[in-house]
């Protein structure tokens, strides 16, 4: 592939992430990603033996972090060209028995969501010969708009209030880094997906459907054509935007 780039994701072991990861490989991409524990990443990696793909076992939350990473890039002499940010944490979204985030799943929620994908792309902006192009952050519809009650039957249970706040901070974070970065022509896009498969039961397919233009929800061949855009040279004039890919949820 002519136009290969190397891509640091973040979160590749998450439902989204080992979607993207597996993707990215078959496109013939070189991939770094990262997360707590190697063992979740599924057997994508290296059938063919290309050495393509780049683990690197860490807790973002950690101060190091992110020039934990750097150290990684340096040492194995990687230069990314395209940024990432999808890392997740599930057990922040858990709530309290009034419904409610304790405070520490809050600031956990922001500190991955926010703090982390800011700080990444500061360190491999300001990164010694630095390659990087593009910046993606993994947002989501309930960054854009608020939840619809009628797809939920325990509204007040099964949708976190912060989890949509910190996407809706992601997405400002995304227009004051394409600003912040256009110096150092480095393009940086968000993309808002809808709901996707994998994760909900019949009745709340059905429920999403009715509530949704496009009829369905997510699969997962749709979530790489956004990505494979925002890296490629077809986005050169593409920064600070929000691609929503929903099937039309957010329309309504």
């Amino acid at each position: 592939m002519s136009d290969a780039k190397t891509i640091l994701i973040t979160g590749g072991t998450g439902k989204i992430g080992r979607v993207l990861v597996a993707h990215l490989l078959e496109r013939g991409h070189i991939v770094v990603t990262s997360g707590r524990n190697k063992a979740r990443l599924p057997e994508i990696t290296d059938r063919a033996g290309t050495g393509k793909l780049h683990f690197i076992e860490i807790d973002l939350e950690k101060e190091d972090a992110a020039a934990a990473i750097i150290d990684f890039l340096q040492k194995n002499r990687i230069k990314p060209n395209c940024l990432i940010n999808n890392v997740r944490n599930l057990e922040y979204l858990k709530l309290n028995d009034r419904f409610m985030p304790d405070r520490r799943n809050w600031i956990g929620e922001f500190a991955l969501g926010v703090v982390v994908a800011c700080e990444l792309a500061a360190e491999l902006a300001n990164m010694h010969e630095s390659a990087l192009e593009a910046i993606i952050n993994i947002s989501s519809i309930y960054g854009m708009v608020a939840p619809n009650r009628r797809l939920y039957v325990d509204f007040a249970g099964e949708s976190p209030i912060h989890y949509g706040v910190v996407k809706a901070a992601l997405l400002h974070l995304t227009k004051e880094l394409a600003v912040r970065l256009a110096d150092k022509n480095i393009r940086v896009n968000a993309v808002s997906y809808g709901g996707v498969e994998g994760r909900v039961d019949g009745q709340f397919k059905k429920r999403y459907a009715e509530l949704c233009p496009n009829g369905r929800m997510l699969r997962d061949n749709d979530l790489t054509g956004a990505i494979d855009f925002l890296i490629s040279e077809n986005s050169l004039a593409v920064t600070g935007h929000n691609l929503v890919v929903d099937g039309g949820w957010t329309i309504w």
